[in-house]
């Protein structure tokens, strides 16, 4: 009978403690799975990891330069995820099927539309203007804002006839102009902008950011007092691109990584650079507006500020609004592009334009800093900046991926099952040491007698 006693003792110890394992098991599983809270998407948007993104594939870009611009017009992702390439023949189209592609068959080639994009360049020069390659509609949209005047707007359309039928026209409410005043976290004596991305030439650490943030020789802050100081603008360019280089003034200033930050403590990591695919779901970050998703609509696209000509530039649907500017623009822990200008705001929506990443640091003779071989003999020094909105010295590390915050209703059923298999683990432990307390006194009754 004792025997047996002990054994189902023995037997309710093993499933309590499987029963805390299971109820641990399921909080977990709890909180790993749990959605963001409602409205947070439009402040917080869902940005995936490096490897929760598909990165765009080569296969539409290696089907272009095989077959040539007189034979292609463009590629790009389509709704369903597979690469779109646009061919003039049908045995090209073929050829794009047998790749695994989908094909679609257009009339104008990349030869022809670029011959366009060549005369609008070669036209006096509009403010205000901005043109692109469509390519899934096969035809460059020139877009012109309210500051354009009726002759310049007219002068212009008589000029996209003579070109052709493909060129599109379009009036745009607002003003293009480059996203510059009213960010954080850098200031300068003129205006504010965002951080970019953290790069180094091997032997100091740079911030890279837009060109029309500040010429070389441009002191930058943490603070608008400017009594912080953050670093000198040693290199740019502005017009024609838009990319600078904000040398730091710490020589001691470490950081790990390039981290974008997101909100409060949470961020994406970057691990590398790449260019982006029309047709890609892509992020930037701003001191104004935060984190805003979009995609990429046209690559390569020229903007006529008021400040000069920008050509070579990304085209998305991200909204960004002024303070945004230099800010990053990112996809699955990939950099992408900085911010350079737009028209319209994230109220009403608009198009935003970034000046490619790759482009920038080819010039510039730099690399991203935290990536494999950004660091040599010299040893480089890394900022104290995160990506983006910029995290200023003394403030916390940001995580390299997004976290949650967990509501305790996905909590429950595991914290029940820990809760009944606690209950019943000290039952088992106080009846033992009663039973132990027993067989104690029955066994010395005898001597003490």
């Amino acid at each position: 009978m004792r025997h047996a006693r002990r054994s189902l003792q023995r037997i309710t110890r093993f499933a309590a403690v499987g029963g805390l394992l299971c109820g641990g098991l399921l909080v977990t599983t709890a909180a790993a799975t749990e959605p963001p809270a409602r409205g947070q998407e439009q402040t917080e948007p869902d940005v995936p990891g490096p490897e929760q993104t598909d990165r765009p594939s080569g296969l539409g870009a290696g089907l272009v330069a095989r077959l040539g611009p007189s034979r292609t017009a463009g590629t790009w992702i389509g709704a369903d995820g597979r690469s779109v390439v646009a061919v003039t023949d049908e045995d090209a189209a073929v050829e794009v099927g047998r790749s695994g592609a989908r094909a679609k068959v257009v009339e104008h080639s990349m030869s022809r539309l670029r011959s366009a994009v060549d005369a609008l360049s070669a036209a006096p020069r509009v403010p205000g203007t901005a043109w692109s390659v469509d390519y899934a509609s096969n035809r460059i949209v020139v877009q012109a804002d309210t500051t354009v005047s009726s002759d310049d707007w007219s002068r212009m359309s008589r000029l996209a006839e003579r070109i052709g039928g493909f060129v599109h026209m379009e009036r745009t409410p607002g003003a293009l102009s480059p996203r510059l005043n009213g960010a954080d976290p850098v200031f300068s004596r003129t205006g504010r902008c965002s951080a970019g991305f953290n790069v180094t030439d091997g032997r100091r650490a740079f911030i890279l950011t837009a060109g029309h943030c500040g010429p070389p020789g441009t002191a930058w802050f943490q603070d608008p007092q400017g009594t912080k100081g953050v670093g000198t603008t040693t290199a740019g360019r502005f017009p024609g691109s838009d990319f600078s280089l904000v040398a730091y003034g710490n020589a001691d200033a470490t950081a790990a990584d390039n981290v974008v930050r997101l909100a409060g403590r949470q961020g994406v990591l970057i691990t590398a650079a790449a260019d982006p695919v029309v047709g890609q779901e892509v992020f930037r970050s701003g001191g104004t507006t935060g984190v805003r998703s979009g995609k990429v609509t046209a690559l390569n696209a020229t903007v006529n500020y008021p400040e000069g000509t920008v050509t070579g530039l990304i085209q998305t649907t991200a909204c960004a609004e002024p303070g945004d500017s230099g800010g990053p623009l990112f996809a699955g822990g990939m950099a992408l592009g900085v911010t350079s200008g737009g028209i319209g705001d994230c109220s009403s929506g608009g198009t935003t334009y970034f000046q490619p990443v790759t482009t920038a640091m080819e010039a510039l003779g730099v690399r991203l800093a935290g990536t494999a071989g950004s660091g040599d003999g010299a040893g480089a020094a890394s900022p104290p900046f995160t990506a983006g909105v910029g995290a200023l010295p003394g403030r916390p590390d940001v995580p390299a991926r997004r976290t949650g915050i967990v509501g305790v209703h996905t909590v429950k059923p595991g914290l029940a099952v820990m809760g009944v298999s606690l209950v019943v683990l000290v039952a088992n432990g106080l009846i033992r040491s009663a039973s132990d307390r027993r067989n104690y006194r029955r066994q010395y009754s005898q001597i003490w007698s």
